[in-house]
């Protein structure tokens, strides 16, 4: 039997593939006002980030300047320009978490990922984020890995619930 060797019959789409998705997307999307932030939310969902190349054919395709389409990037923290891991670590620094230990969980999970915040590890499995409140104070310190939250986390358990996601990585991401 010949292995098959295709990239449908692969997880990980083709650069040629995703911009082929995008072509679709801005051809749907052309001719509706407001179009740029659904745009720049599925065009992440695609890539996994924004590219600047995906970016000037946003610009161009809507008829949007390239400076509106990047300041639109920079102001809204949902967006990112640099790759990002498939699990999204956030660590709450909101003032119960930071008295709680928040910063001590922040530090050990620098030290383990050997990232800093706003960083994206090698494997691009996991990168690192703060965050003000997830609004779960009486569980400080809270960290979030995708959509799902950990409580009263301790500096010396981030190995053990960074285990968790490097064991079955397909498990737990977010689509």
């Amino acid at each position: 039997m010949d292995t098959l060797k295709c990239t449908e019959c692969q997880n990980e789409p083709t650069e040629e593939e995703l911009y082929s998705q995008l072509d679709d997307l801005l051809i749907e999307y052309s001719q509706k006002p407001g179009a740029l932030i659904p745009v720049l939310q599925i065009t992440q969902r695609l890539f996994g980030y924004l590219p600047e190349n995906a970016l000037k054919v946003i610009s161009k395709k809507l008829s949007i300047p390239y400076s509106e389409v990047t300041g639109v990037v920079s102001f809204y923290s949902f967006f990112s320009t640099q790759p990002r891991g498939k699990f999204m670590i956030r660590v709450c620094l909101g003032t119960a978490c930071y008295v709680r230990g928040g910063k001590d969980v922040l530090n050990a999970l620098k030290k383990e990922l050997n990232v800093d915040v706003g960083m994206t590890t090698d494997d691009r499995l996991f990168s690192l984020d703060v965050g003000r409140c997830f609004g779960a104070c009486g569980l400080a310190p809270v960290i979030m890995v995708n959509d799902d939250v950990h409580q009263r986390v301790k500096s010396d358990r981030i190995s053990e619930i960074l285990a968790e996601y490097k064991q079955n990585p397909a498990l737990k991401e977010v689509v």
